[in-house]
């Protein structure tokens, strides 16, 4: 249930500095990140979004392997500290 809050909390705080944060479903690929965030000026999160303490199964650890070495931003978030984190970080480098 707490995974819903910081997907809830994450869709609104990137919504506030102009961002979207799109559900991502990818048929016939597990392990995918939950959200696609996009950011104003062209940049691209993945985040994983978990319950407070709880860790990415081997498959998604798998598949944020395969997207950073493509060259994407791939995060785990398990909370509203770090969801605060990924926005200030945003807001002092691409915005």
């Amino acid at each position: 249930m707490k995974e819903a809050i910081n997907e809830k909390r994450l869709i609104k705080e990137v919504e506030k500095i102009g961002g979207k944060a799109l559900k991502f479903v990818s048929p016939g690929m597990t392990g995918v990140p939950d959200r696609i965030v996009l950011l104003p000026h062209g940049k691209i999160i993945f985040v994983e979004l978990k319950a407070p303490g709880e860790k990415p199964s081997p498959m998604q650890k798998y598949r944020s392997k395969q997207f950073r070495t493509l060259g994407f931003d791939v995060r785990c978030i398990d909370s509203v500290e770090l969801i605060m984190e990924l926005i200030n970080e945003v807001r002092g480098n691409a915005i």
